[in-house]
């Protein structure tokens, strides 16, 4: 008799911050994120201004210079992106729910999308609404073992 293993995707919004992290480290824990995202072993999900939010800061002068990446890779890089996020719709809003306003469409990302997970470095400041919300809040390593275990 055999047994059918169901492999558990993992949906997960994945703040700017990771995204930035993982063009400047091709070897780090937010590019391997990105990666895994792309073999669809991760449900990258974003809402439009979230995605707008990664373009802009992204193609900032001060990003440019660390990241390397001209304006045109930056645009192949985005065009990549959206081509594997799983966009999500915001149909309610739960504001305030964090003390940084600039936070808040992260969380409504994850919630509106049924997110697992949200990747961040500012794990501190999502933590009370990840719980209220059932959303874990972890760092890019973390997510990567949620993943890989």
């Amino acid at each position: 008799m055999g047994y059918l293993l169901k492999t558990i995707v993992l949906r997960a919004v994945i703040d700017t911050s990771v995204v930035v992290a993982a063009l400047r480290s091709r070897g780090g824990a937010s590019n391997a994120l990105l990666r895994l995202a792309a073999q669809g072993r991760i449900v990258m999900l974003a809402t439009t201004a979230l995605f707008l939010e990664y373009e802009d800061v992204l193609q900032r002068p001060e990003q440019r210079a660390v990241h390397g990446l001209t304006e045109e890779q930056i645009e192949q890089f985005l065009s990549a992106l959206a081509s594997i996020v799983e966009p999500v719709t915001v149909h309610f809003a739960w504001r305030p729910q964090l003390d940084d306003p600039a936070d808040e469409m992260v969380l409504e990302c994850a919630v509106n999308g049924q997110a697992n997970a949200i990747a961040t470095f500012n794990v501190k400041d999502f933590q009370a609404a990840g719980k209220r919300f059932g959303v874990s809040i972890l760092p890019p390593r973390d997510v990567l073992q949620m993943v890989r275990t």
